[in-house]
């Protein structure tokens, strides 16, 4: 079969590999769709510390069931699956808290475990053990069951920063993951949600897509600001997602934040500049609270397939590009020059 396999920074190769051989207490699942993301890209480009490389890539990953491995009891051949990437050990001081996205134990698809840029992927045990793997609902296509991954982690998001209810929200970023907040403020019930991006082309392609009611592509930081407070009377937003990897955006969303408004650190910064400026005074004051957001839990998983086979949050145009395994290493060129929303692979 063709896989994907990162072996070093630019060093990304197809290759041909046999067929995996499930073993006991694992599936085997033949890869319909696996989406790719903006982590994808930079692994692609700079590694990661959590990267066994040589290792096949890809963890947004929707397909069917080919082979059941003995002691699995509830799946059968034939059925069509999402499989989470981030996966908690179940067992440390975090997961028995309950806090199974923050697991110091944490390992995931495409990292520790063969991904989905491949034909089939053996789903290990340990994916099992914490109930990882989910039934795709009838209606919904591979494509759009593959998506449910970076959606759980932008619901995670959404509910540590407690969207909710008549908010005023404000998305910084428009890529994928921008959009994806956009669509779950609207259906958590925000009154109001601003999408701000400073690559103006790429904001007016997403914002025909997810429709926010404010538009801005500030010219600056400051200006960014005051586009926000200008909207809302000078009170500020009650929340703000800094969906994008800047840490100049982390600092103006601060102070677009309204007294007791929630700013979630949803973009992780480069590993080389991890560090912002926080006015203290300005976070006393006005009882403003930070929050980061780290993946999501299997639990977050099957809530974002039920949001999205229901309707409230669409995913399906967001997909921009779809494209086969062997044009993979154009895929990432895509998802790096913003040409692209989403983009899946499909083996």
């Amino acid at each position: 079969m063709r896989v994907a396999r990162y072996y070093a920074p630019g060093d990304i190769r197809l290759d041909d590999d046999p067929s995996p051989v499930v073993g006991e207490g694992e599936l085997l699942v033949r890869v319909r769709a696996c989406s790719m993301c903006g982590t994808d890209v930079k692994i692609s480009r700079s590694g990661h510390p959590n990267m066994t490389p040589p290792q096949v890539m890809g963890h947004e990953i929707a397909g069917e069931i080919h082979e059941v491995g003995a002691g699995v009891d509830g799946w059968t051949v034939g059925d069509r699956v999402q499989i989470i990437a981030a996966i908690p050990d179940g067992s440390c001081a975090e997961c028995r808290r309950g806090h199974l996205a923050v697991c110091e134990n944490q390992r995931s698809m495409g990292y520790q475990f063969p991904g989905g840029f491949a034909e089939h992927v053996i789903v290990p045990r340990e994916v099992l053990a914490v109930d990882g793997v989910n039934r795709i609902p009838e209606a919904l296509s591979y494509v759009e069951a593959s998506v449910a991954e970076p959606l759980a982690c932008v619901l995670n998001g959404q509910e540590l920063a407690r969207v909710g209810e008549g908010d005023t929200v404000v998305v910084i970023g428009s890529g994928p993951i921008g959009c994806l907040h956009v669509r779950l403020a609207r259906a958590r019930g925000a009154a109001r949600v601003m999408l701000l991006d400073v690559n103006a082309e790429r904001l007016a392609r997403a914002a025909e897509l997810v429709e926010p009611d404010d538009v801005v592509s500030p010219a600056d930081d400051a200006s960014a600001v005051q586009a926000v407070l200008d909207a809302t009377g000078g009170r500020g937003a009650d929340v703000v997602i800094t969906a994008a990897a800047s840490g100049p955006a982390q600092e103006a969303g601060l102070r677009m934040l309204a007294r007791r408004g929630r700013l979630s650190l949803f973009g992780g910064l480069a590993k080389d500049a991890p560090m912002i400026t926080v006015d203290a005074n300005l976070v006393h004051y006005r009882e403003l609270t930070l929050v980061g957001v780290n993946g999501s839990s299997p639990a977050h998983n099957r809530e974002a397939l039920e949001l999205i086979a229901s309707g409230r949050v669409p995913v399906a145009d967001l997909v921009t590009h779809r494209l086969p395994l062997d044009r993979v290493l154009e895929a990432f060129d895509l998802v790096a020059s913003g040409d692209a929303i989403k983009v899946t692979i499909e083996p």
